[in-house]
Protein backbone atom coordinates (compact mmCIF):
# COMPACT_ATOMS: atom_id res chain seq x y z
CA UNK A 1 0.00 0.00 0.00
CA UNK A 2 1.25 3.50 -0.87
CA UNK A 3 0.28 6.77 0.76
CA UNK A 4 1.26 10.32 0.14
CA UNK A 5 0.59 13.57 1.95
CA UNK A 6 0.61 16.36 -0.61
CA UNK A 7 1.99 18.90 1.87
CA UNK A 8 3.95 18.65 5.11
CA UNK A 9 3.51 22.37 5.81
CA UNK A 10 -0.08 23.61 5.70
CA UNK A 11 -1.50 27.02 6.49
CA UNK A 12 -3.97 27.30 9.31
CA UNK A 13 -7.48 26.75 7.85
CA UNK A 14 -6.01 25.43 4.61
CA UNK A 15 -6.35 21.97 3.10
CA UNK A 16 -4.22 19.00 4.15
CA UNK A 17 -4.76 15.98 1.91
CA UNK A 18 -3.58 12.42 2.38
CA UNK A 19 -3.84 10.22 -0.71
CA UNK A 20 -4.03 6.48 -0.10
CA UNK A 21 -3.75 3.62 -2.55
CA UNK A 22 -6.03 0.66 -1.87
CA UNK A 23 -7.95 -2.13 -3.51
CA UNK A 24 -11.26 -1.84 -5.34
CA UNK A 25 -13.33 -4.07 -3.08
CA UNK A 26 -16.90 -4.64 -4.26
CA UNK A 27 -18.44 -1.20 -4.25
CA UNK A 28 -15.78 0.88 -2.46
CA UNK A 29 -18.27 3.69 -1.75
CA UNK A 30 -20.30 1.28 0.36
CA UNK A 31 -17.94 -1.54 1.27
CA UNK A 32 -14.79 0.30 2.35
CA UNK A 33 -14.60 2.50 5.41
CA UNK A 34 -11.64 4.83 5.94
CA UNK A 35 -11.20 7.52 8.56
CA UNK A 36 -8.32 9.37 10.18
CA UNK A 37 -7.72 10.79 13.62
CA UNK A 38 -5.77 14.07 13.71
CA UNK A 39 -4.17 15.07 17.01
CA UNK A 40 -2.82 18.35 18.30
CA UNK A 41 -1.61 18.47 21.91
CA UNK A 42 -4.45 16.92 23.93
CA UNK A 43 -7.11 17.37 21.25
CA UNK A 44 -8.17 14.88 18.58
CA UNK A 45 -10.43 15.29 15.53
CA UNK A 46 -11.84 12.32 13.63
CA UNK A 47 -12.73 12.79 9.96
CA UNK A 48 -14.11 10.55 7.23
CA UNK A 49 -12.08 9.71 4.18
CA UNK A 50 -13.61 8.94 0.80
CA UNK A 51 -13.15 6.83 -2.29
CA UNK A 52 -12.14 8.79 -5.38
CA UNK A 53 -12.24 6.16 -8.12
CA UNK A 54 -9.68 3.63 -9.37
CA UNK A 55 -7.40 2.70 -6.48
CA UNK A 56 -7.52 6.18 -4.94
CA UNK A 57 -8.77 6.96 -1.44
CA UNK A 58 -8.35 10.36 0.19
CA UNK A 59 -8.54 11.98 3.59
CA UNK A 60 -8.84 15.76 3.82
CA UNK A 61 -8.41 17.91 6.89
CA UNK A 62 -8.50 21.60 7.77
CA UNK A 63 -6.18 22.35 10.72
CA UNK A 64 -7.24 25.20 12.98
CA UNK A 65 -4.14 25.63 15.16
CA UNK A 66 -0.49 26.23 14.33
CA UNK A 67 2.10 23.68 15.32
CA UNK A 68 2.75 20.00 14.71
CA UNK A 69 -0.20 17.68 14.04
CA UNK A 70 -0.09 13.90 13.90
CA UNK A 71 -2.50 11.60 12.14
CA UNK A 72 -3.31 7.93 11.82
CA UNK A 73 -5.83 6.24 9.56
CA UNK A 74 -8.42 3.65 10.56
CA UNK A 75 -9.97 1.30 8.02
CA UNK A 76 -11.57 -2.11 7.62
CA UNK A 77 -9.09 -2.67 4.75
CA UNK A 78 -5.55 -3.53 5.76
CA UNK A 79 -4.05 -1.47 2.93
CA UNK A 80 -5.65 1.70 4.28
CA UNK A 81 -5.34 1.07 8.02
CA UNK A 82 -2.67 2.41 10.35
CA UNK A 83 -1.12 4.95 8.00
CA UNK A 84 0.50 7.52 10.30
CA UNK A 85 2.41 10.75 9.85
CA UNK A 86 2.86 14.36 10.85
CA UNK A 87 2.55 17.79 9.29
CA UNK A 88 3.21 21.32 10.46
CA UNK A 89 0.46 23.90 10.50
CA UNK A 90 1.89 27.38 9.86
CA UNK A 91 0.46 30.88 10.13
CA UNK A 92 -2.06 31.78 7.39
CA UNK A 93 -1.29 34.17 4.57
CA UNK A 94 -2.90 37.60 4.53
CA UNK A 95 -5.92 36.56 2.46
CA UNK A 96 -6.72 33.54 4.64
CA UNK A 97 -8.98 34.52 7.55
CA UNK A 98 -10.46 31.10 8.19
CA UNK A 99 -14.08 29.94 7.96
CA UNK A 100 -16.93 32.40 8.46
CA UNK A 101 -18.56 32.09 11.88
CA UNK A 102 -21.48 33.68 13.70
CA UNK A 103 -20.23 36.73 15.60
CA UNK A 104 -23.44 37.65 17.40
CA UNK A 105 -27.18 37.82 16.78
CA UNK A 106 -26.79 40.02 13.67
CA UNK A 107 -23.21 39.71 12.45
CA UNK A 108 -20.73 37.30 10.89
CA UNK A 109 -16.93 37.23 11.22
CA UNK A 110 -14.10 35.10 9.96
CA UNK A 111 -12.54 32.81 12.53
CA UNK A 112 -9.58 35.17 13.00
CA UNK A 113 -12.03 37.90 14.07
CA UNK A 114 -12.09 39.87 10.82
CA UNK A 115 -15.66 41.12 10.18
CA UNK A 116 -17.46 39.51 7.26
CA UNK A 117 -20.43 41.18 5.55
CA UNK A 118 -22.23 38.88 3.09
CA UNK A 119 -22.87 40.61 -0.24
CA UNK A 120 -23.90 37.57 -2.20
CA UNK A 121 -25.24 36.58 -5.58
CA UNK A 122 -27.08 33.57 -7.01
CA UNK A 123 -25.88 31.29 -9.85
CA UNK A 124 -27.72 28.09 -9.17
CA UNK A 125 -26.43 25.80 -11.91
CA UNK A 126 -23.23 27.45 -13.09
CA UNK A 127 -21.06 24.38 -12.44
CA UNK A 128 -23.36 22.33 -14.72
CA UNK A 129 -22.61 24.44 -17.82
CA UNK A 130 -19.85 23.97 -20.38
CA UNK A 131 -16.29 24.81 -19.41
CA UNK A 132 -16.20 28.12 -21.32
CA UNK A 133 -19.27 29.43 -19.52
CA UNK A 134 -17.92 28.32 -16.14
CA UNK A 135 -14.68 30.19 -16.83
CA UNK A 136 -16.63 33.27 -17.91
CA UNK A 137 -18.59 33.15 -14.66
CA UNK A 138 -15.39 33.23 -12.63
CA UNK A 139 -14.09 36.18 -14.67
CA UNK A 140 -17.34 38.05 -14.06
CA UNK A 141 -17.21 37.30 -10.33
CA UNK A 142 -13.64 38.59 -10.18
CA UNK A 143 -14.87 42.01 -11.31
CA UNK A 144 -18.01 41.94 -9.16
CA UNK A 145 -18.69 43.10 -5.59
CA UNK A 146 -19.91 39.68 -4.48
CA UNK A 147 -18.23 37.74 -1.68
CA UNK A 148 -20.73 34.86 -1.47
CA UNK A 149 -22.43 32.73 -4.12
CA UNK A 150 -25.46 30.47 -3.79
CA UNK A 151 -25.00 27.39 -5.98
CA UNK A 152 -26.51 23.93 -6.35
CA UNK A 153 -24.74 20.60 -6.12
CA UNK A 154 -27.46 18.82 -8.13
CA UNK A 155 -28.32 20.07 -11.64
CA UNK A 156 -31.53 22.01 -12.34
CA UNK A 157 -34.41 21.15 -14.64
CA UNK A 158 -36.19 24.51 -14.59
CA UNK A 159 -37.10 27.58 -16.63
CA UNK A 160 -34.23 28.75 -18.90
CA UNK A 161 -32.13 25.78 -17.76
CA UNK A 162 -33.04 22.45 -19.36
CA UNK A 163 -29.59 21.50 -20.64
CA UNK A 164 -28.19 18.07 -19.87
CA UNK A 165 -24.94 18.50 -17.93
CA UNK A 166 -21.80 16.62 -18.87
CA UNK A 167 -21.35 15.12 -15.40
CA UNK A 168 -23.70 14.11 -12.60
CA UNK A 169 -22.96 13.51 -8.89
CA UNK A 170 -23.84 9.81 -9.26
CA UNK A 171 -22.67 7.32 -11.87
CA UNK A 172 -25.03 6.77 -14.78
CA UNK A 173 -27.10 8.93 -17.08
CA UNK A 174 -30.64 10.15 -17.59
CA UNK A 175 -31.06 7.56 -20.35
CA UNK A 176 -29.69 4.53 -18.50
CA UNK A 177 -30.55 5.57 -14.96
CA UNK A 178 -28.33 6.40 -12.01
CA UNK A 179 -26.63 4.16 -9.49
CA UNK A 180 -27.30 5.95 -6.22
CA UNK A 181 -24.69 3.80 -4.47
CA UNK A 182 -21.81 5.10 -6.59
CA UNK A 183 -20.57 8.66 -6.91
CA UNK A 184 -18.98 10.16 -10.00
CA UNK A 185 -15.40 11.37 -9.29
CA UNK A 186 -15.35 13.46 -12.50
CA UNK A 187 -18.30 15.51 -11.29
CA UNK A 188 -16.69 16.18 -7.92
CA UNK A 189 -13.32 17.00 -9.48
CA UNK A 190 -14.97 19.78 -11.48
CA UNK A 191 -16.93 21.00 -8.45
CA UNK A 192 -13.74 21.13 -6.39
CA UNK A 193 -11.87 23.01 -9.13
CA UNK A 194 -14.64 25.62 -9.21
CA UNK A 195 -14.64 25.85 -5.41
CA UNK A 196 -10.92 26.54 -5.49
CA UNK A 197 -11.53 29.21 -8.12
CA UNK A 198 -14.03 30.87 -5.79
CA UNK A 199 -11.66 30.64 -2.84
CA UNK A 200 -8.96 32.38 -4.84
CA UNK A 201 -11.41 35.26 -5.37
CA UNK A 202 -12.34 35.42 -1.67
CA UNK A 203 -15.90 34.23 -2.34
CA UNK A 204 -17.79 32.02 0.11
CA UNK A 205 -19.60 29.04 -1.49
CA UNK A 206 -23.12 28.60 -0.11
CA UNK A 207 -23.71 25.04 -1.35
CA UNK A 208 -27.36 24.05 -1.85
CA UNK A 209 -27.47 20.34 -1.05
CA UNK A 210 -31.06 19.58 -2.12
CA UNK A 211 -33.63 21.36 -4.29
CA UNK A 212 -37.02 20.69 -5.94
CA UNK A 213 -36.06 21.58 -9.55
CA UNK A 214 -35.84 18.04 -10.89
CA UNK A 215 -39.49 17.22 -11.64
CA UNK A 216 -38.76 13.53 -12.05
CA UNK A 217 -36.13 13.97 -14.75
CA UNK A 218 -33.19 12.53 -12.80
CA UNK A 219 -34.65 11.54 -9.44
CA UNK A 220 -32.30 13.60 -7.28
CA UNK A 221 -35.27 15.29 -5.56
CA UNK A 222 -36.75 12.03 -4.25
CA UNK A 223 -33.89 10.07 -2.73
CA UNK A 224 -34.77 7.83 0.18
CA UNK A 225 -33.51 8.67 3.67
CA UNK A 226 -30.62 6.19 3.54
CA UNK A 227 -29.36 7.57 0.22
CA UNK A 228 -29.74 11.16 1.42
CA UNK A 229 -27.46 10.47 4.38
CA UNK A 230 -25.05 8.45 2.23
CA UNK A 231 -24.79 11.46 -0.10
CA UNK A 232 -24.38 13.97 2.72
CA UNK A 233 -21.62 11.99 4.39
CA UNK A 234 -19.69 11.79 1.12
CA UNK A 235 -20.10 15.49 0.37
CA UNK A 236 -18.94 16.45 3.86
CA UNK A 237 -15.93 14.13 3.62
CA UNK A 238 -14.91 15.61 0.24
CA UNK A 239 -15.74 19.28 0.76
CA UNK A 240 -15.85 19.91 4.50
CA UNK A 241 -12.13 20.76 4.67
CA UNK A 242 -12.68 23.71 2.28
CA UNK A 243 -12.78 26.68 4.63
CA UNK A 244 -15.14 28.76 2.49
CA UNK A 245 -18.00 26.24 2.23
CA UNK A 246 -21.44 26.83 3.78
CA UNK A 247 -24.19 24.19 3.90
CA UNK A 248 -27.62 25.24 2.64
CA UNK A 249 -29.72 22.11 3.17
CA UNK A 250 -32.26 23.06 0.53
CA UNK A 251 -33.52 25.80 -1.70
CA UNK A 252 -37.29 26.29 -1.43
CA UNK A 253 -37.48 23.21 0.77
CA UNK A 254 -41.26 23.60 1.12
CA UNK A 255 -41.71 22.88 -2.60
CA UNK A 256 -40.39 19.33 -2.08
CA UNK A 257 -43.76 17.71 -1.40
CA UNK A 258 -42.33 14.27 -0.56
CA UNK A 259 -40.50 15.64 2.47
CA UNK A 260 -42.02 16.80 5.76
CA UNK A 261 -40.56 19.05 8.45
CA UNK A 262 -39.09 16.12 10.46
CA UNK A 263 -37.09 15.14 7.37
CA UNK A 264 -35.41 18.55 7.28
CA UNK A 265 -34.74 18.39 11.03
CA UNK A 266 -33.12 14.99 10.52
CA UNK A 267 -30.96 16.14 7.61
CA UNK A 268 -29.81 19.33 9.30
CA UNK A 269 -28.91 17.39 12.42
CA UNK A 270 -27.06 14.83 10.31
CA UNK A 271 -24.89 17.56 8.80
CA UNK A 272 -24.33 19.08 12.23
CA UNK A 273 -23.26 15.71 13.64
CA UNK A 274 -20.93 14.76 10.78
CA UNK A 275 -19.20 18.06 9.99
CA UNK A 276 -16.12 18.33 12.25
CA UNK A 277 -15.54 21.94 11.13
CA UNK A 278 -18.95 23.35 12.13
CA UNK A 279 -19.56 25.19 8.86
CA UNK A 280 -22.55 27.51 8.67
CA UNK A 281 -25.87 25.73 8.17
CA UNK A 282 -29.16 27.09 6.82
CA UNK A 283 -32.32 26.14 4.95
CA UNK A 284 -34.16 28.34 2.44
CA UNK A 285 -37.92 28.69 2.05
CA UNK A 286 -40.19 29.16 -0.96
CA UNK A 287 -43.15 31.52 -1.14
CA UNK A 288 -46.02 29.10 -1.79
CA UNK A 289 -47.45 29.66 1.68
CA UNK A 290 -46.82 33.39 1.92
CA UNK A 291 -49.01 36.31 2.74
CA UNK A 292 -48.24 39.31 4.92
CA UNK A 293 -50.45 38.08 7.76
CA UNK A 294 -48.87 34.64 8.04
CA UNK A 295 -45.28 33.99 6.95
CA UNK A 296 -44.64 30.27 7.21
CA UNK A 297 -41.05 29.10 7.09
CA UNK A 298 -38.63 26.80 8.82
CA UNK A 299 -38.02 27.54 12.50
CA UNK A 300 -34.55 29.03 12.27
CA UNK A 301 -34.36 29.16 16.06
CA UNK A 302 -33.59 25.43 16.10
CA UNK A 303 -30.02 24.80 17.32
CA UNK A 304 -28.84 23.05 14.16
CA UNK A 305 -29.46 26.22 12.11
CA UNK A 306 -26.74 28.88 12.40
CA UNK A 307 -28.40 31.76 10.54
CA UNK A 308 -31.57 32.67 8.67
CA UNK A 309 -31.66 32.17 4.89
CA UNK A 310 -34.93 33.76 3.87
CA UNK A 311 -36.86 34.36 0.66
CA UNK A 312 -39.14 37.38 0.94
CA UNK A 313 -39.74 40.56 -1.00
CA UNK A 314 -40.42 42.75 2.06
CA UNK A 315 -37.28 43.75 3.97
CA UNK A 316 -39.36 45.56 6.60
CA UNK A 317 -39.93 42.10 8.11
CA UNK A 318 -36.31 42.06 9.26
CA UNK A 319 -36.97 43.26 12.81
CA UNK A 320 -39.72 40.63 13.22
CA UNK A 321 -37.39 37.83 12.11
CA UNK A 322 -34.61 39.11 14.34
CA UNK A 323 -36.87 39.13 17.39
CA UNK A 324 -38.20 35.69 16.50
CA UNK A 325 -34.95 33.86 15.68
CA UNK A 326 -32.20 35.96 17.31
CA UNK A 327 -29.72 34.99 14.57
CA UNK A 328 -28.10 36.81 11.64
CA UNK A 329 -30.51 37.30 8.74
CA UNK A 330 -29.58 36.82 5.10
CA UNK A 331 -32.44 37.60 2.73
CA UNK A 332 -31.09 35.26 0.09
CA UNK A 333 -33.83 35.88 -2.42
CA UNK A 334 -35.61 39.20 -2.70
CA UNK A 335 -36.64 38.96 -6.38
CA UNK A 336 -34.21 39.40 -9.26
CA UNK A 337 -33.18 42.32 -11.43
CA UNK A 338 -34.25 41.46 -14.95
CA UNK A 339 -37.03 41.25 -17.52
CA UNK A 340 -38.22 37.63 -17.73
CA UNK A 341 -42.01 37.06 -17.55
CA UNK A 342 -42.06 35.60 -14.02
CA UNK A 343 -42.99 38.17 -11.35
CA UNK A 344 -39.94 37.29 -9.24
CA UNK A 345 -37.53 37.98 -12.11
CA UNK A 346 -38.32 41.43 -13.46
CA UNK A 347 -37.59 44.16 -10.91
CA UNK A 348 -35.47 47.14 -11.94
CA UNK A 349 -31.91 47.85 -10.97
CA UNK A 350 -33.19 50.78 -8.92
CA UNK A 351 -35.53 48.49 -6.99
CA UNK A 352 -32.83 45.87 -6.40
CA UNK A 353 -30.52 48.59 -5.11
CA UNK A 354 -33.26 50.00 -2.89
CA UNK A 355 -33.93 46.59 -1.35
CA UNK A 356 -30.21 46.11 -0.65
CA UNK A 357 -29.93 49.47 1.09
CA UNK A 358 -33.19 49.02 2.99
CA UNK A 359 -32.26 45.54 4.18
CA UNK A 360 -28.69 46.38 5.17
CA UNK A 361 -29.65 49.48 7.16
CA UNK A 362 -32.19 47.33 9.02
CA UNK A 363 -29.39 44.99 10.07
CA UNK A 364 -29.90 42.21 7.51
CA UNK A 365 -27.84 41.08 4.50
CA UNK A 366 -29.29 40.82 1.00
CA UNK A 367 -28.40 38.54 -1.91
CA UNK A 368 -28.34 39.69 -5.52
CA UNK A 369 -29.67 37.87 -8.57
CA UNK A 370 -30.07 38.77 -12.23
CA UNK A 371 -32.55 37.42 -14.83
CA UNK A 372 -32.30 39.23 -18.16
CA UNK A 373 -33.64 37.49 -21.26
CA UNK A 374 -30.76 36.12 -23.36
CA UNK A 375 -30.80 34.49 -26.85
CA UNK A 376 -29.09 31.34 -25.50
CA UNK A 377 -30.77 31.54 -22.06
CA UNK A 378 -27.43 32.42 -20.45
CA UNK A 379 -29.13 34.01 -17.49
CA UNK A 380 -26.90 34.79 -14.52
CA UNK A 381 -29.30 33.44 -11.86
CA UNK A 382 -29.38 30.06 -13.62
CA UNK A 383 -26.17 29.58 -15.58
CA UNK A 384 -23.77 32.37 -14.73
CA UNK A 385 -21.89 34.02 -17.59
CA UNK A 386 -22.08 37.81 -17.68
CA UNK A 387 -23.93 40.51 -15.78
CA UNK A 388 -26.04 43.03 -17.70
CA UNK A 389 -27.90 44.87 -14.94
CA UNK A 390 -27.37 48.17 -13.17
CA UNK A 391 -27.43 47.10 -9.53
CA UNK A 392 -24.03 45.41 -9.17
CA UNK A 393 -22.12 48.70 -9.35
CA UNK A 394 -24.39 50.19 -6.69
CA UNK A 395 -24.02 47.12 -4.49
CA UNK A 396 -20.23 47.55 -4.69
CA UNK A 397 -20.66 51.13 -3.50
CA UNK A 398 -22.81 49.99 -0.56
CA UNK A 399 -20.35 47.27 0.37
CA UNK A 400 -17.50 49.79 0.53
CA UNK A 401 -19.53 52.01 2.83
CA UNK A 402 -20.55 49.17 5.15
CA UNK A 403 -17.05 47.73 5.38
CA UNK A 404 -15.74 51.21 6.26
CA UNK A 405 -18.30 51.62 9.06
CA UNK A 406 -17.57 50.68 12.69
CA UNK A 407 -17.74 46.92 13.25
CA UNK A 408 -20.09 47.48 16.19
CA UNK A 409 -22.88 48.92 14.01
CA UNK A 410 -26.39 47.72 14.82
CA UNK A 411 -29.90 48.85 13.90
CA UNK A 412 -30.96 51.93 15.86
CA UNK A 413 -34.64 51.41 16.81
CA UNK A 414 -34.89 54.90 18.33
CA UNK A 415 -34.90 56.26 14.76
CA UNK A 416 -38.45 55.12 14.12
CA UNK A 417 -39.49 56.35 10.69
CA UNK A 418 -36.52 55.32 8.51
CA UNK A 419 -34.11 52.36 8.73
CA UNK A 420 -30.96 53.41 10.56
CA UNK A 421 -27.74 51.57 11.32
CA UNK A 422 -24.92 52.74 13.52
CA UNK A 423 -23.32 53.20 16.91
CA UNK A 424 -25.25 55.86 18.88
CA UNK A 425 -23.06 58.81 19.73
CA UNK A 426 -20.46 57.79 17.16
CA UNK A 427 -21.86 56.81 13.76
CA UNK A 428 -25.26 56.95 12.01
CA UNK A 429 -26.40 55.76 8.57
CA UNK A 430 -30.01 56.61 7.63
CA UNK A 431 -31.64 55.41 4.42
CA UNK A 432 -34.71 57.16 2.97
CA UNK A 433 -35.49 54.89 0.01
CA UNK A 434 -38.54 56.05 -1.97
CA UNK A 435 -39.07 59.01 0.37
CA UNK A 436 -37.78 62.42 -0.68
CA UNK A 437 -37.72 64.94 2.20
CA UNK A 438 -36.22 68.39 1.69
CA UNK A 439 -34.74 68.34 5.17
CA UNK A 440 -34.41 66.15 8.23
CA UNK A 441 -34.27 66.94 11.94
CA UNK A 442 -31.72 64.71 13.66
CA UNK A 443 -31.06 64.33 17.38
CA UNK A 444 -27.37 64.10 18.24
CA UNK A 445 -25.63 64.27 21.61
CA UNK A 446 -25.08 67.76 22.99
CA UNK A 447 -21.47 68.73 23.45
CA UNK A 448 -20.24 66.48 20.62
CA UNK A 449 -19.53 67.60 17.07
CA UNK A 450 -20.43 65.61 13.98
CA UNK A 451 -19.87 65.81 10.25
CA UNK A 452 -22.59 64.75 7.83
CA UNK A 453 -22.71 63.64 4.21
CA UNK A 454 -25.54 63.25 1.73
CA UNK A 455 -25.22 59.95 -0.17
CA UNK A 456 -26.94 59.53 -3.52
CA UNK A 457 -27.12 55.74 -3.59
CA UNK A 458 -28.08 55.52 -7.26
CA UNK A 459 -25.72 58.11 -8.75
CA UNK A 460 -22.90 57.02 -6.41
CA UNK A 461 -22.23 60.51 -5.11
CA UNK A 462 -21.22 61.61 -1.61
CA UNK A 463 -21.68 65.31 -0.84
CA UNK A 464 -20.30 66.67 2.44
CA UNK A 465 -22.36 69.10 4.49
CA UNK A 466 -20.00 71.93 5.38
CA UNK A 467 -21.62 72.98 8.68
CA UNK A 468 -20.71 70.73 11.65
CA UNK A 469 -23.66 69.30 13.57
CA UNK A 470 -24.44 69.01 17.28
CA UNK A 471 -27.53 68.38 19.37
CA UNK A 472 -30.94 68.67 17.69
CA UNK A 473 -30.27 70.09 14.23
CA UNK A 474 -31.53 70.34 10.69
CA UNK A 475 -29.96 68.54 7.73
CA UNK A 476 -30.97 69.89 4.32
CA UNK A 477 -31.57 67.19 1.70
CA UNK A 478 -32.01 67.14 -2.10
CA UNK A 479 -35.70 66.16 -2.07
CA UNK A 480 -35.37 63.08 -4.29
CA UNK A 481 -35.51 59.32 -3.70
CA UNK A 482 -32.71 56.87 -2.86
CA UNK A 483 -30.82 59.20 -0.54
CA UNK A 484 -28.91 58.24 2.60
CA UNK A 485 -27.31 60.37 5.30
CA UNK A 486 -24.06 59.42 7.02
CA UNK A 487 -23.22 61.21 10.26
CA UNK A 488 -19.87 60.63 11.98
CA UNK A 489 -18.56 62.10 15.23
CA UNK A 490 -15.53 64.36 14.83
CA UNK A 491 -12.82 63.11 17.14
CA UNK A 492 -11.41 65.81 19.36
CA UNK A 493 -7.63 66.16 19.29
Amino acid sequence: MNSQAKDTRVQRWDLFELELTGLEVGNPYLDVQVQAVFRFNQRSVKVDGFYDGGSSYRVRFMPDATGEWTYETQSDQAELDGVAGTFTCVEPEANNHGPVRIRNDIQFAYEDGTPYYPFGTTCYAWIHQDEALQEQTLRTLEESPFNKIRMCVFPKNYSFNFDEPEHFPFEGSAASGFDFTRFNPAFFANLEARLMGLRKLGIEADLILFHPYDKGRWGFDRLDARTEEFYLRYVIARLGAFRHVWWSLANEYDFMAEKAMPDWDRLLRYVQDHDPYVHLRSIHNGTKMYDHASVKMYDHAKPWVTHCSIQHWDVTMTSIWRDQYKKPIVIDEICYEGNIPQRWGNISGEEMTRRFWDGVTRGAYVTHGETFVHPQDEIWWAKGGRLYGESAERIAFLRELIEAAPAACRPIPEVRDVPALGVPGQYYLHYYGIHQPLYRIVDLPEGETFRAEIIDTWNLEITPIEQPLSGTCRVDMPGKPYIAIRIVRIEQV
